[in-house]
């Protein structure tokens, strides 16, 4: 139920552009994939982990579906960046991005990645 201080959800259109990313920290290997709205910014975001059905991949997939409503919600990626940067779980260390040589985790490396797509460069 949506209440007056609720801020109206913007949804994607039904074909929309997106970009897929593939990347393994510590030798975890996944996919990201971000969808994006018209204006380029993104609005939902899928990581698909090589181990499917492991808790890690379960968590992950209830982070990426909270973490898309909330873009769509309005949280900017500028907010999401700060908000997940640095977080600390295995796996973490070394990664597949020369961009981004080490992460603490992969919504670490997620926030690094937005930072460095959506972040810098609409400065």
């Amino acid at each position: 139920m949506q209440t007056m201080a609720d801020p109206p959800r913007q949804s994607l259109p039904s074909t929309r552009r997106s970009m897929t990313h593939k990347f393994a920290i510590a030798g975890h290997e996944g996919y990201l994939t971000i969808g994006l709205f018209d204006n380029g910014n993104p609005g939902e975001v899928f990581i698909k982990m090589s181990k499917e059905g492991s808790t890690l991949s379960g968590l992950i997939q209830g982070f990426c579906r909270a973490f898309s409503l909330a873009l769509q919600h309005g949280l900017s990626p500028a907010d999401a960046v700060e908000r997940f940067r640095g977080m600390r779980f295995e796996p973490m260390g070394p990664t597949s991005n020369p961009q981004i040589p080490e992460a603490s985790s992969i919504l670490d490396y997620v926030a690094r990645y937005i930072d460095l797509h959506f972040v810098q460069t609409s400065d």
